[in-house]
């Protein structure tokens, strides 16, 4: 609770101070702190991101080869007739997830996340919409590129491939999984 002053106080005050006058500046110096210098913060993270990504689960010499700029992979070891199977659509696509709108941190998290999901429900055939990129700066694709590599790095990958362009073409892959532990049993 704030008391009120006296007045007979404030009076007293203001005849004490009446007719004083603001002091001058008289010359003063103000210093400022200077400015940090400019780091590109972001470019940074991304740069760390991409080296923990990058040791998470490293890619074969073969591995990396074989995706280089490919619009489908094949695990080194399995016939080719896997890859050939994927692309003439023998296998069901069972679930499908749309990367639209997401940033790489984003869609690397639900790839993760809905790969997990596929997994553990014993799901084969998965699609995975990327898009084709022309809503990103430059009209790059840059989720295309990041998820195949994601993709090439998972064991439980199989295969990928482009989706036909009745179901999404360059703007969408076609992913074969290993099959679950819980699925074989």
């Amino acid at each position: 609770m704030s008391q009120r002053p006296d007045p007979d106080d404030l009076a007293a005050f203001q005849a004490a101070v009446d007719g004083a006058r603001p002091l001058r500046p008289a010359g003063r110096i103000t210093f400022e702190a200077p400015k940090p210098s400019a780091r590109p913060r972001q470019r940074e993270l991304d740069e760390a991101a991409a080296i923990a990504e990058s040791l998470d689960s490293p890619l074969d010499l073969d591995d990396l080869l074989a995706i280089g700029d490919a619009d489908s992979f094949l695990r080194v070891g399995l016939p080719r007739t896997v890859l050939r199977d994927l692309r003439r659509g023998r296998w069901a696509i069972q679930r499908h997830i749309d990367l639209h709108g997401l940033n790489r941190h984003e869609a690397h998290d639900e790839v993760t996340l809905f790969l997990a999901e596929a997994l553990a429900a014993g799901k084969r055939c998965v699609r995975i919409v990327h898009g084709r990129g022309y809503g990103s700066p430059g009209r790059e694709g840059i989720l295309r590129q990041l998820v195949k590599g994601w993709l090439a790095r998972r064991r439980d990958v199989l295969a990928f491939c482009h989706a036909p362009s009745c179901d999404g073409g360059q703007g969408a892959l076609w992913v074969l999984l290993k099959a679950s532990t819980a699925a074989q049993r």
